[in-house]
């Protein structure tokens, strides 16, 4: 990953690109191959590409050998891309504008692990791409017409033939109060809580340890609000994007990922505006699980008495 950010040669990102490809194929291969049928949701890059960079005097050092250039050339390289709020800088769908083939590796590598899966031992995988921090429905239509010409590539020199969905990550405020326009190219969409509770509150993610606890012993907060769902805020945008949604495309899949994924009163409140699912870390699954049952039985038992008391 590294080679390829770097390196201003088309020969070295070339050589970089193949072998990233290779990497990502056998990678999905390998989960596909786990799970069967069952569908799976293949996120495109999302993180901020400071995050793969080297920091080290002596990474810095290695890099340049290998890709035959200078110490300072690479160092003005890595400055050139530092930002000084990267989470809301050059990430997500942003990355397929100034690195366009990343999202085409990824797209082709789920393709062909897809392919090649069912010609050799006969399992047809259930892929699912979706495209991350989506704020307008012009940019999700522009990576989404390169995804899929990415997987037209692969499916022509194949001879295959690969139907696949493709959805969005909804984090941003803006997504959500267009979300009846993000319908119209989303085939499903994930409400990714963890950036949507960033952005609404103008929280860093990263940095709210540090104060956050003194809100909760003031009583400014009543809750961390990257762990239980803040309904009337974050909650109340996400309802207000299913609502939007659904007028648009009825029996669109609406989920929702992120830590309140796996949070019982965040779920609570998630079966109630009809989500679809909950995606959270895999230790909390049971939980999530659990409470999402006992959700719904709520939620039944509700209308049943609601019933009885028309009656």
């Amino acid at each position: 990953m590294r080679k390829l950010i770097l390196s201003s040669e088309e020969n070295s990102r070339a050589k970089a690109l193949a072998t990233l490809k290779a990497i990502q194929k056998e990678d999905f291969k390998a989960i596909f191959n786990l799970v069967r049928d069952k569908p799976v949701t293949v996120r495109l890059l999302d993180p901020p590409l400071h995050e793969f960079l080297p920091h080290s005097v002596k990474e810095i050092e290695i890099l340049a050998t290998e890709l035959n250039l200078s110490v300072t050339e690479i160092k003005q390289r890595i400055e050139s891309l530092s930002e000084v709020n990267p989470m809301l800088g050059h990430r997500g769908c942003r990355l397929a504008v100034t690195f366009p083939e990343i999202y085409r590796l990824q797209a082709q590598a789920i393709t062909e692990s897809v392919i090649a899966l069912k010609q050799e031992e006969g399992i047809t995988a259930n892929a699912e791409i979706m495209i991350p921090l989506v704020a307008e429905v012009a940019k999700l239509a522009d990576v989404k017409m390169q995804v899929k010409a990415a997987i037209a590539e692969v499916i022509t020199k194949s001879g295959n033939d690969w139907h696949c969905q493709i959805g969005t990550m909804i984090e941003i405020p803006r997504a959500c109060v267009t979300a009846d326009e993000i319908a119209t190219e989303a085939d499903f969409a994930s409400f990714g809580t963890n950036d949507l509770t960033q952005m609404t509150y103008g929280f860093s993610r990263d940095d709210a340890a540090k104060f956050i606890g003194e809100y909760l012993d003031k009583k400014l907060l009543s809750y961390g609000p990257f762990q239980t769902l803040d309904v009337r805020g974050v909650g109340s945008l996400i309802e207000v994007a299913v609502k939007k949604a659904k007028l648009v495309k009825p029996k669109i899949k609406l989920g929702v990922c992120g830590e309140t994924g796996g949070d019982p009163k965040s779920i609570q409140f998630y079966n109630a505006i009809g989500l679809d699912y909950v995606s959270c870390s895999p230790y909390r699954v049971p939980i999530a699980r659990i409470s999402a049952a006992q959700a719904e039985i709520r939620a039944k038992n509700q209308d049943t008495e609601s019933e009885t008391m028309s009656v």
